[in-house]
């Protein structure tokens, strides 16, 4: 049988790096194709990674906690009897890449707050990676095989809640107190069930600004927050939006009172999924798109690629940071549809457990923060895209009518455009006609 290399695979066009949370199979286990071996966390969810080789797991190469380039070694998968002694890291660019903090651990004054974020692999911090490890000055400055002690038997720091590294990131991005989670794994251990289950009713942990100014030792002035991986590759692909590509806008407000009116009546049927006035906005879009081939479009540099399916980015808010899963061919899919599949895709996002096809491919994108009270605002292209579409808040304001002064819903919309796309001519004729669609919302569910 052939030695397996296992690498960090590429689960997103933008990923870069990737963090191994935790490994679920160890040194000596036997291997299946297809069983999985790690947890992995990209700059967009947290990825189960697949073996695609059979064999016993023969080495661990890079701990949890660390961060790899994709195609770097972090493991090997062959026969028991199998000679391995040629295989090992390929050089310095296979060497995990961890961002080293501003002060090291032994030098951290004792009154740090207990949140502070360290990614040193040596010392991963206590609120999300029980691992432990050699202190960074044992570690050689080469890559070694690292053999990973079993979950059971990694040791909890006094007074800390035992808890898995998924049910933390869980926790912290729920609200939840794990302290009130009563655990269910082995050693009565907090995972991942536990605190979905207390999630949905179970008492929530204050938010980070409502903690209040005591928890902060006295003379603490600042801290710095290492980038997660999310929020790297945010600020990484903004700047390189905002700067070379030219954005011009398109502003237009939106009469919702009919499709106010026909949500209302949708959603007061029994057995039906709940519409939001996102889904409505969406149908509108793939729609247009179908006729407005040159905004569902980007730029390819020596061409403009035109698109003829109508695949829908739909912007989610994280802690860490802001998603895109991919809602794919909206166009062939009914009010009802959409609703569902959009409302399961923010569910699954702000779990992080976004499959690999739902991180990109999107061929326009919507971001709404109408539920925040915005009334209006411009969004960042995600490229390769060539328009994004900021929507508002829908308002009840006075407003003339044939009939006289009155009160009716508006909302504003704002189509962000790529210049080497397309001109201020098709965004406009584009943006007019999702205002037709939504201002006759009728046409929608046809």
């Amino acid at each position: 049988m052939a030695i397996s290399k296992v690498v960090m695979p590429k689960l997103s066009e933008q990923m870069e790096t990737g963090k191994i949370i935790k490994w679920l199979k160890q040194e000596g286990d036997r291997i299946q194709s297809g069983d999985i071996l790690a947890e992995v966390e990209t700059d967009k969810a947290d990825v189960e990674m697949e073996a695609f080789g059979s064999g016993v797991l023969r080495k661990i190469l890079v701990p949890a906690g660390s961060t790899v380039p994709v195609g770097g070694l972090i493991g090997v998968i062959a026969d028991p009897n199998e000679d391995i002694a040629s295989v090992g890291p390929g050089g310095p660019e296979m060497a995990p890449r961890t961002p080293q903090p501003a002060t090291s651990p032994a030098t951290a004054p004792a009154t740090a707050p207990a949140t502070q974020p360290v990614t040193q692999p040596a010392a991963p911090p206590p609120a999300t990676q029980p691992v432990t490890s050699p202190p960074a000055t044992a570690r050689p400055a080469t890559l070694q095989p690292v053999t990973l002690q079993p979950a059971a038997a990694m040791a909890e720091a006094p007074g800390r809640v035992k808890a898995s590294p998924l049910a933390r990131k869980i926790a912290a991005q729920s609200g939840v107190d794990l302290k009130l989670v009563q655990g269910s794994g082995p050693g009565g251990r907090v995972v991942r069930r536990d605190v979905e289950a207390a999630s949905s009713g179970g008492a929530l942990r204050p938010t980070a600004a409502a903690v209040p100014a005591a928890s902060v030792p006295a003379g603490v002035e600042f801290e710095d927050r290492p980038l997660s991986q999310m929020r790297a590759v945010i600020a990484k692909r903004m700047s390189l939006s905002k700067a070379p590509v030219p954005h011009f806008y398109v502003s237009s407000e939106i009469a919702m009172d009919r499709a106010w009116t026909l949500r209302e009546e949708l959603n007061g049927l029994e057995g039906q999924p709940k519409i939001s006035v996102n889904d409505f906005v969406i149908r509108a879009c793939a729609l247009a798109l179908l006729q407005h081939p040159g905004v569902n479009a980007s730029f390819q540099g020596e061409a403009i690629r035109v698109y003829h399916r109508a695949h829908i980015g739909i912007a989610v808010a994280l802690e860490e940071g802001l998603i895109t899963p991919v809602l794919r061919d909206a166009h062939a899919k009914s009010i009802t549809q959409i609703a569902a599949e959009a409302r399961d895709l923010a569910e699954r996002a702000r779990a992080r457990k976004l499959r690999v096809p739902e991180l990109s491919g999107a061929t326009f994108s919507i971001s709404n923060l109408g539920m925040f009270d915005v009334t209006e605002f411009s969004a960042i292209i995600n490229p390769p895209e060539g328009a994004i579409l900021a929507v508002g808040t829908v308002r009840r304001i006075p407003v003339v009518t044939e009939e006289g002064l009155g009160v009716g819903r508006r909302m504003m919309l704002t189509l962000s455009c790529d210049h080497r796309v397309m001109d201020g001519a098709m965004g406009a004729r584009f943006l007019q006609d999702v205002k037709h669609l939504l201002e006759e919302p009728l046409r929608l569910l046809v």
